[in-house]
């Protein structure tokens, strides 16, 4: 029941969470990290401070030219020399005063602004407004002029460029500028370049920015009659030129980055499909076969592709197919534990049912043996069960090290060869570079195996016979062999001896002294040490025998 709501629980996760559709979580992270670059590069692009502030220069130079132009016009024709006046402080060396005429003055202005298409304001030297281009007099006082646009259809690229040009003042682009303002009656202390051609003789100029967000340059020029300064002229226009070119400019920019935006969602759409379409694809196999009961759910083969997708594709076919592979070999293990445990159990069972009925003591002996022996019998299998089904887990978890694989066949050979007994078969060792035979491993597993190869030669050599160790490298392993002189591997059952429970005993041995684990642990120990382990029967002239290999490679 536990188990159940669990499953239920992880599939309804696993609806929540799985991707769906084109834009998976994977595709938007794909497209934002394709469109950062080209995104960043042009909201950098979109200010371009450094070609604004060049085309300003420009515009306020050309301002300066047209405005010294109108200065020296004025000093030549506006300016009359008068005799000494009481009222006036400004005389030449001799007496004579000198001064802008403002009828003259003003007609010079309007005329020569319509030229230069600009608006030009004249100050005499007390900073007072003389003239204005875009202030005519008239029987009824003065009136303002303002030049009107043509009437032309608003294209959406003006629109665009005004809509900008509003953000840009309003928003902070050109929050360091000095703002426009115009009072009704304007003198010179208004405007710094103004005062600053009064006072000091030399051009002043400035850049504004007006509330509807247009700038404003301006550029100040003194009024000049042999060298006394005798006004300024005060010519200014707004920067649309300016804002025109780099509307031009950021409207390319913005034109290649739609280009470029298009291409990047493709390209995008297209990583997408080749990457994140194939990754789901194989989660939501995985998870079908996580859930599944059988093995009719399998994963995509994209083998085929050329790049980690298909890697990834093989990777979780071999892991699926060896997790089923060990799912049979748990089954059929635990079927073989079964029918091996069985055996004995039936055969203790039946001497217990017997050992109550008789009644000769000699009998009673006899199934009393049989019952130690069933249980003893018993007590081996499920050791060795014990062992061989916590073995993968230790293999997994143990850190290996470097094992000098001479000195653990010494110790062994040793151990064997100490028995008193003169009829008990000999170990002969044999090891060529003992100092370089070092692999990585478990010390402790690998002694089992080497314990259980001359343990089984030992069963199966004669009285007095030799059993042959012999250690050697052999490229990049190394190759340990043991050889016996027993009666050999019967034919055919080369590999069949390395599987679980296989019983071929010695006629002398008594029945249950093994229980038929031992080659198959072994196997397991070498593989999972990357090596090989393989039986054949020796191929000597005259000798019979069973001839074991081991080989494990090298530090």
């Amino acid at each position: 029941m536990r188990a159940d709501l669990g499953d239920q629980f992880n599939r309804e996760r696993h609806d929540k969470t799985a991707p769906h559709g084109l834009f998976s979580s994977l595709s938007l992270r794909i497209l934002a990290v394709n469109l950062a670059a080209p995104v960043l590069l042009v909201l950098g692009l979109l200010f371009l401070d450094e070609y604004e502030d060049t085309l300003i220069a420009t515009e306020i130079e050309a301002l300066r030219t047209q405005g010294e132009l109108i200065a020296a016009s004025l000093g030549e024709g506006a300016v009359v020399v008068e005799t000494e006046n009481a009222d006036f402080p400004s005389f030449t060396p001799n007496g004579n005063l000198r001064i802008i005429q403002p009828d003259t003055a003003r007609q010079l202005v309007r005329r020569l602004a319509g030229l230069a298409q600009l608006r030009a304001r004249l100050f005499d030297r007390d900073g007072n407004m003389i003239a204005d281009s875009r202030l005519l007099q008239g029987p009824g006082g003065e009136v303002q002029v303002i030049d009107l646009p043509p009437v032309t259809e608003e294209t959406l690229g003006q629109w665009l460029r005004k809509a900008f040009v509003f953000t840009a003042g309003r928003f902070g682009l050109d929050r360091d500028l000095e703002p426009y303002t115009e009072r009704g009656s304007s003198a010179a202390s208004d405007y710094k370049e103004v005062m600053i051609a009064l006072e000091q003789g030399v051009a002043g100029e400035g850049v504004r920015l007006r509330s509807d967000g247009e700038k404003i340059l301006t550029v100040a020029v003194p009024v000049q009659f042999y060298r006394q300064i005798v006004g300024a002229v005060f010519v200014s226009r707004d920067g649309r030129n300016v804002d025109k070119r780099l509307f031009a400019v950021r409207s390319s920019i913005l034109a290649m980055f739609g280009w470029v935006f298009g291409l990047t969602i493709l390209t995008s759409i297209f990583l997408a499909r080749t990457i994140g379409r194939p990754l789901r694809i194989l989660a939501e196999a995985a998870e079908k076969v996580r859930h599944a009961k059988t093995r009719r759910h399998d994963i995509p083969d994209m083998t085929n592709r050329a790049d980690e997708i298909g890697e990834l594709s093989g990777a979780l076919r071999e892991m699926t197919q060896s997790l089923w592979e060990r799912l049979d070999a748990i089954e059929s293990f635990a079927a073989d534990v079964a029918h091996e445990i069985k055996n004995p159990l039936t055969s203790l069972r039946s001497a217990v049912e017997t050992v109550a009925r008789v009644k000769d003591p000699e009998q009673q002996k006899k199934l009393m043996s049989i019952i130690l022996d069933d249980v003893s019998r018993l007590d081996r299998l499920i050791s060795d069960i014990s062992d061989a089904s916590r073995l993968d887990a230790e293999l997994s978890r143990a850190e290996t090290s470097p094992v000098k694989l001479a000195a653990l066949l010494d110790a062994l050979a040793q151990m064997q060869n100490a028995n008193d007994d003169t009829r008990a078969p000999k170990v002969s060792l044999h090891i060529e570079n003992d100092d370089k035979l070092v692999v990585p491993g478990l010390e402790g597993r690998l002694a089992q195996v080497f314990r259980n190869l001359i343990g089984n030669a030992v069963s199966f050599s004669p009285p007095g016979g030799v059993i042959a160790v012999r250690a050697t490298r052999d490229g990049g392993m190394v190759c340990v062999e043991v050889i016996d002189e027993g009666p050999g591997i019967p034919a055919g059952k080369e590999k069949a001896i390395f599987e679980r429970f296989y019983s071929e005993r010695p006629e002398a041995e008594k029945f249950g002294t093994h229980s038929g684990l031992g080659l198959s642990i072994s196997k397991q120990i070498v593989e999972a040490h990357r090596g090989f382990i393989s039986a054949a029967n020796r191929m000597d002239s005259g000798k019979t025998g069973a001839r074991f290999v081991v080989r494990l490679p090298l530090n």
